[in-house]
């Protein structure tokens, strides 16, 4: 098998999950009216893109994944300057879903497949949780009904984070288990 057809099968394969994300996205189970919903477990196929492939296919499948987002949803919020809304873009869309391209490197140091996983996932959902935190406090802070827009932002993005985050951990040992071909390393 030539290297490139290894490349072109692996663009192929980010192109597809990408679209599985996408679709998953699209089906909620519960939306926030400022934004943020939980998902049929729609950060899974970029946190499988990062096991196959590696954290360079993963950021890469997660920035992909960022654009296409903004293009099917974006709302900014009145921003009084280019970088709050630059800002805004970063937080909430390119580094949040980048973020879950990282998962493999937190799953490196634990010899078991399963915790690895685990782990790998919790931290990614965290790194995602902690860019629409910041987002919150820095961009969205006008929003907090009166509390400290730190305050306002936990508790917000917390809401629908944490059980997304609580269900793709659960979604992705349930595959380990029963399907761990899918977390083996493809080389290119």
């Amino acid at each position: 098998m030539s290297k490139t057809y290894s490349k072109t099968h692996i663009l192929v394969e980010c192109a597809l999950m990408i679209a599985v994300g996408t679709v998953l996205s699209n089906i909620k189970i519960f939306t926030m009216p400022n934004g943020g919903s939980v998902t049929l477990l729609s950060m899974l196929p970029f946190i499988l893109v990062s096991f196959r492939h590696g954290v360079k296919w993963g950021l890469f499948t997660g920035f992909v994944n960022g654009c296409l987002q903004m293009l099917l949803g974006f709302w900014a919020p009145p921003t009084p300057t280019f970088l709050y809304f630059l800002g805004e873009i970063l937080l909430d869309y390119l580094l949040a879903f980048m973020a879950l391209g990282l998962a493999d490197l937190f799953a490196r140091p634990f010899k078991n497949r399963l915790v690895g996983v685990a782990v790998g996932c919790v931290a990614a959902g965290v790194l995602r949780f902690l860019c629409s935190f910041l987002s919150g406090v820095l961009i969205w802070g006008n929003l907090s009904d009166g509390l400290a827009a730190w305050t306002y932002s936990l508790g917000y993005n917390a809401s629908y984070m944490l059980p997304e985050t609580v269900l793709t951990v659960l979604a992705a040992v349930l595959l380990v288990k029963l399907a761990p071909q899918m977390f083996e390393k493809q080389t290119a």
